[in-house]
Formats: structure tokens, sequence, C-alpha cells
């Protein structure tokens, strides 16, 4: 046999390495040179400056590095693409390909999910936030069928901030309340007061012109709104959180190949959803501080007796979630149970 043939020679054997070099490096590329390039406008309503907008650009930018540069991405914050509270329509009709949606600006629309912004639940936004997304998987594709429910997530707890001193729950009868949430509304309501609808950024001035005596808000968030300019009293205690989602355009994730599809979906997990909360929960729970060294400001802590008091006065709330989650189909005790597993999974449970 000539040695031009041998396999065994040092050619044949230097060619074989190169060969399987090549396709090593190729089956190892997450997203192939010739992907058609994917443009992703994210929105969020939030102002540009909060701490959210950082940790999702930073999503952004891991993804396009995972993608062999083929999926870029562009920001817009403070509303510019629509308001708050269309961004999960938004999301579904393209006018976003990736958005920040806060499930309770849409009263009973997704019912399952309300279940997490229960009162007293959460003790912190950051593991808080991959529990939440746990437990959320099995229900996003049924309740959210019109997006990709890329992950779940929720601030740092939040809590009444008001112009007069909330204690206890009889405090609340007569007040007018910009809640957080849908459930937080219900709270409102059962306990006498009348609930004030506004996002977020509309809140200061709801307050500052009287239309709302009170608002839930987590605390590093009250500054950034300027809500601290209107209100003087804040209780201290982790009354609540809001459950929020970031999601994807259908067409634009199903347009993408084989390969950025699977870059999204490394994406989109428990892991990431705590990645992204987290710089956002140490924002928050650092405004406690900030706002108790804040001039003209009372901070304050309830007795054991006052919080045994609202979790009480609370309870009602909870049947009247279960009502409707029952007429969504779902069983409401599995579906409590369930977060509060994953709460404590994740140490996250009060």
């Amino acid at each position: 046999m000539s040695k031009q043939h041998d396999s065994s020679s040092p050619r044949a054997i230097r060619a074989a390495l190169l060969a399987v070099a090549a396709a090593a490096l190729l089956a190892g590329a997450p997203a192939q040179a010739q992907d058609k390039p994917v443009n992703l406008k994210m929105s969020s309503w939030v102002p540009a400056q909060h701490p959210l907008n950082p940790a999702l650009q930073a999503w952004a930018d891991d993804i396009k590095k995972a993608s062999g540069g083929t999926i870029t991405a562009q920001l817009f914050p403070s509303e510019q693409l629509g308001k708050a509270f269309d961004h999960y329509d938004m999301a579904r009709d393209g006018i976003a390909d990736a958005a920040y949606i806060n499930p309770g600006y849409q009263p009973g629309r997704f019912p399952i999910m309300a279940g997490a912004s229960l009162p007293f639940l959460f003790s912190n936004g950051k593991s808080g936030s991959a529990a939440i997304d746990a437990w959320y998987r099995q229900y996003a594709a049924r309740e959210m069928k019109d997006v990709k429910v890329c992950f779940a997530f929720v601030h740092d707890p939040g809590t009444f901030h008001a112009r007069k001193k909330i204690v206890l729950p009889v405090d609340i009868n007569g007040m007018k309340i910009r809640p957080a949430t849908s459930t937080i509304g219900q709270m409102v309501t059962t306990l006498g007061g009348t609930n004030v609808q506004a996002s977020a950024p509309a809140a200061r001035d709801a307050l500052e012109k009287g239309v709302a005596d009170a608002i839930t808000f987590p605390w590093g968030s009250i500054i950034l709104f300027g809500i601290d300019k209107v209100v003087k009293y804040h209780m201290d205690a982790p009354l609540y959180v809001t459950p929020f989602v970031w999601a994807l355009n259908l067409d634009k994730y199903n347009s993408m190949s084989a390969a950025q599809k699977k870059v999204i979906d490394d994406h989109c997990t428990s892991e990431w959803a705590e990645k992204v909360a987290g710089p956002w929960a140490d924002y928050e729970a650092a405004g406690r501080g900030k706002m108790a060294a804040e001039a003209g400001h009372e901070v304050y802590k309830l007795t054991p007796e006052q919080l045994d008091a609202w979790r009480k006065a609370v309870a009602p709330v909870e049947t009247q979630w279960a009502d409707s989650v029952k007429k969504a189909g779902q069983d409401p005790k599995a579906v409590l149970d369930g977060l509060k597993a994953s709460l404590v999974k994740y140490k996250a449970a009060l």
C-alpha cells in the first residue's frame, strides 16, 4: 500500500484532526453565521434610570454574545412604545418584540398569576423571583397563551405609603388608595376603601391632586417616582409583591432559527429571572433606609398583634381570589400550595 493512501500517515492524521476540530467548532456554535439577523424591540415602561432597565439590557447583551451577534436588541424605556397598562397586548400584537408586563394592571385577566400578589407571602424579591418563575411555568402557556412568557419575577415587598398613618385594617375605611395589583385592590375594597386606578408613572399626580390618599409601592421606587414628595407615613411590613412577566412576541420568536430559539430559551429560565430582578430587589430594599433618613417622614413597624389583625382582615381576599381561579378551571388550593412550596424551596417565604 502506498504511503499516500495510508490512513496512519502524519498527513492523514493531521487532516482527520482538523476535520474533527472543525466539526466540533460548528457543533458548539449556538447560532450559526448563516442565521438571519434578528433585532428585538424591547419595551419597558419604567423611567430610564430605573434599575430594571440595565438588567434587561444585560440580558439582551448576553443573548447577542451567545447568538454570535445574530440577535440584537434595542431597549425603549419610559413608555416610548406604549402605556404601562398595554404591554401584554403590545407583546401579543408585535408593537414590542419583548415587553415588561404587570398582569395586575388588567384585573381579572390573569387569575392564577394574581395569587402571587396575595398579602404576606414573599420575604424578598431576589430569590422570590426564582420562586415565582419556577411555579408559574406550569400555567404560563395556558394563562398567557398569546405571548411567549420568558420569565416571571417580582419586586422586593412593598407596603402602604400614605398621607395619614395606617396602622390597623380599620384605618383603610373611607380612604382612596392606588393599589399595585387587582388582588391588593380587592383587599382595599374589602376593608372599606376605594380603589384609584393609576399606573406607576401616573401615581404621583394622583396623590398630589388628592385623587388618592395612599399607595401600595415598594420602597426605593417611592423616591424614584417622586412619591416621597406627597406622602409621609410608611408602614414597615412586607405587605405584598407585584408579579411581573418578561414576554416575547410569538411570531418574532417563531421566525428565529432553531439555534436562535435555543439561545432565547437558555435566557428564559428561573436563574435569569433572579439575575434580572436581583439589582432591582437590592435597590428597593435599600430604599427603606433612605426613606427613614428623609426629614419629615415616619417609617413605623407593626406590633405582632397589629400584624395578626392584618392577616385576619385580608383572609377574605384569598377567598375571592380562589373563586376567580375556579372559574378559570384550576384548583386554587393546588395553585397556592404550589406557590408556597416554591417560596420555601427558594428561601423566599415569610
